[in-house]
């Protein structure tokens, strides 16, 4: 079993760094505390979570997990890890090699992960590599009431998340009789921690569900009883372990207590732990493999709840932090809620050794796999706001993922490494008749170990991605494609980041041509730092890669070269805005004029298909903004007033019905925050993405500059 490191004093220098010196000290504590969440009834899109980056449970306002098919379709109640696998059979016998078909873009075939519409064995290996393996639901564990019980037993709820020690507070009356629950996570291994207290003894349900194997769900198929079991291995007075067998998967629960309590099943794949006192503290551990003497080193509730409020203490009295209690603006408060309960949300779900999915580690979107592409707005911000441990723990996957990696460029006949798009733990490429032929997430490792460097200064760090760095680059200069005619390279044979765009027809789309410079340079930047030389095809590249693509007038920047109707085709002016993030994601640079973005700006908020937008859209229009010197339009940007850019009492970014929370664009809006308060290199005025009229007087403490 492996456990997380938690580093509580890296980022305590950079509380100092960067700072706005002539303001006072902000006060973190009451900061939080007029932030800390709060819940008065059972509403299933307000359910809380506690976690360590890399598990994390989520609970309803009962302060456990008692009633999860009621919150199936709200927030819900989910156990989930960065371990926690499944996939199921595979008598066919499909081969990954089958999900393949050639597509010639670049003067020759070549081979990419597809769905495919005709029956047949293509299709089938194609919907078995899409759905398995998929993420689990580790277990419910939650109040055990009489059948029929509902919310309306539950009066008087008061329920809060203590950020500043990592804990839910809950209160009711339950059926009349006062109940109180804290609940906590422990932060370096996977244990869910919670006391009890009543007027009489409380007993607490274990139930555990098949997975569902669906593309978007809580993953809990809880009428497959007979496709899974759940064996009481040992029992002793005071700790039990459970066996969970899932098909080829195996996992265990460890289940220990204070006082007088029994473990008895109650049907299959469901015991009940009855308490014989008022008072029942208890700590749930899940875990890959078979514990030996887990009584003896497992930690009491009290222990558990003091390394938890250790480490929180630790997380916020250290690193970024950003007061706007000074600010007269009316919108100031809801985007001081929005940062203070993002920066937990991502500490807590996107913080582990396997990059996030997009809903986290609370329920299954895209059958649980993650997706490359978003780890930028997912961990960018991690260094910005002085935890750089945070994200660098998540980029050694990307040393187990080059293999994979390596395959894929090699058998589409480029050098270097391509990094696929929905993967799962073990990098295999999820078919995608979209993600296959996505680029812009190539250049991520590069930015994102930049970020860690230039937060650390660590030599440790240059020489640990320094190899990946260099190979991803080598992909990107083999992808471009010279064209003679102009003396120019491209870039065609993708889907853009706005992928309404077609491979077929797409050409020098803004955001990848920014990216391919950056991330090119910065790859040459790192061979100076190790002494290397700079390799000159990859100046030549450089020097010759298409500028953005203008319109007729010059005074707007186009969707991609062929989208002479960017601003109005509905096509082009729906998904995500992607040209504001050649200049929002990455510095200026030879390719852009920052006077056309402006436009570019105005003519986006006029004329956008806001309906089809997504979360972190926000922030990265209103990094563009900052970065153009228009703070207004970066506030703006921020809050503006849609559905895609709703936050839930949890801080959760609502999306709609099928995404219920959106966890890019939670860490989007710390990216933006950094880049607003503290800049980007070069930048020398005061928080440079806030107006200057007079309402904004933000104090930040702790950020780092962008590049």
């Amino acid at each position: 079993m492996k456990n997380r490191i938690i580093y509580i004093g890296i980022a305590a220098t950079f509380s100092l760094v960067a700072c706005q010196s002539e303001k006072t000290p902000i006060d973190r504590e009451a900061l939080l505390e007029r932030n800390n969440p709060h819940v008065t009834a059972f509403d299933t899109l307000s359910s809380l979570s506690v976690g360590n980056g890399g598990f994390a449970v989520t609970v309803d306002a009962s302060g456990l997990q008692t009633f999860p098919k009621e919150y199936s379709k709200g927030v819900p109640l989910g156990t989930q890890s960065d371990w926690g696998w499944h996939s199921f059979a595979n008598p066919q016998n499909l081969l990954h090699s089958e999900t393949l078909k050639d597509y010639d873009y670049h003067g020759h075939p070549a081979p990419y992960a597809v769905q495919f519409n005709e029956a047949g064995r293509q299709r089938d290996a194609a919907n078995w590599y899409r759905v398995n393996p998929h993420r689990l639901h580790l277990g419910i564990v939650g109040l055990e009431l009489p059948e029929g019980t509902g919310f309306d037993a539950f009066t008087e709820v008061n329920q809060t998340l203590d950020l500043m020690d990592g804990k839910i507070l809950s209160s009711y009356k339950l059926n009349g009789k006062p109940v109180s629950v804290e609940t906590v996570c422990h932060p370096e291994r996977d244990i869910m921690s919670a006391m009890i207290a009543a007027t009489e003894p409380m007993a607490i349900k274990l139930c555990y569900a098949y997975p569902t194997g669906a593309h978007c769900d809580d993953a809990s198929n809880w009428d497959a009883n007979d496709k899974h079991s759940t064996t009481l291995m040992s029992g002793r007075k005071n700790d039990a372990i459970l066996k969970r067998v899932i098909d080829e998967t195996t996992y265990y629960v460890v289940l220990q207590w204070e006082g007088d309590a029994e473990l008895t099943e109650k049907a299959k794949n469901y015991f009940v732990l009855n308490a014989k006192q008022d008072t029942l503290k208890f700590s749930c551990e899940y875990r890959t493999d078979l514990p030996s003497g887990a009584g003896a080193s497992f930690p009491t509730y009290a222990e558990a709840s003091s390394a938890a409020a250790t480490y929180w203490n630790s997380f916020w009295m250290n690193g970024g932090m950003v007061d706007f209690s000074e600010c007269t603006d009316p919108r100031a408060p809801e985007l001081e809620r929005r940062v203070v309960l993002s920066q937990y949300l991502m500490a807590i779900q996107a913080a582990g050794d396997t990059p996030p999915q997009e809903t986290g580690l609370t329920y299954n979107s895209w059958f649980g796999k993650f997706h490359l592409e978003m780890i930028w707005w997912h961990q960018s911000h991690f260094p910005l706001w002085g935890h750089p441990e945070l994200l660098n723990r998540t980029l050694g996957w990307y040393h187990r993922a080059e293999p994979v990696a390596r395959q894929i460029a090699e058998r589409q006949g480029f050098d270097g490494i391509r990094w696929m798009k929905m993967t799962d733990p073990d990098a295999m490429e999820a078919p995608s008749k979209v993600g296959s032929f996505l680029i812009w997430q190539q250049p991520h490792l590069i930015h994102l170990a930049e970020l860690v460097y230039r937060a650390t200064k660590d030599e440790a760090v240059l020489k640990n991605y320094y190899d990946l760095i260099q190979k991803t680059a080598e992909f990107m200069y083999s992808f471009a494609t010279y064209d003679s005619i102009n003396d120019r390279y491209i870039l065609k044979g993708i889907i853009a980041a706005q992928e309404t765009l077609r491979a077929s027809e797409n050409v020098n789309p803004p955001m990848e041509l920014s990216s391919w410079h950056y991330g090119l340079s910065t790859a040459q930047l790192w061979r100076e730092r190790m002494g290397e030389p700079r390799v000159a095809e990859w100046d030549t590249l450089l020097a010759k890669l298409s500028p953005l693509a203008k319109d007729a007038e010059g005074k707007l920047y186009l969707a991609s070269e062929d989208a002479t109707d960017s601003y109005t085709n509905i096509r082009f002016i729906s998904d995500h805005p992607a040209v504001t993030g050649a200049l929002g994601m990455y510095p200026e640079s030879r390719l852009l004029d920052k006077e056309i973005m402006n436009n570019t700006i105005d003519k986006i908020f006029e004329v956008w298909n806001w309906d089809e937008t997504w979360g972190w859209d926000y922030p990265m229009i209103a990094m563009c903004a900052a970065r153009v010197g228009e703070p207004d339009k970066a506030v703006d940007a921020l809050l503006m007033k849609n559905r895609t850019n709703t936050c839930l009492v949890s801080g959760h970014n609502y999306q709609d019905k099928r995404l219920r929370l959106y966890l890019p664009g939670n860490g989007g809006l710390l990216t933006a925050m950094a880049v607003m308060c503290a800049g980007w290199d070069g930048c020398t005025e005061d928080t440079p993405g806030f107006p200057k009229d007079g309402k904004w007087n933000v104090k930040w403490e702790g950020l780092l500059p962008m590049p």
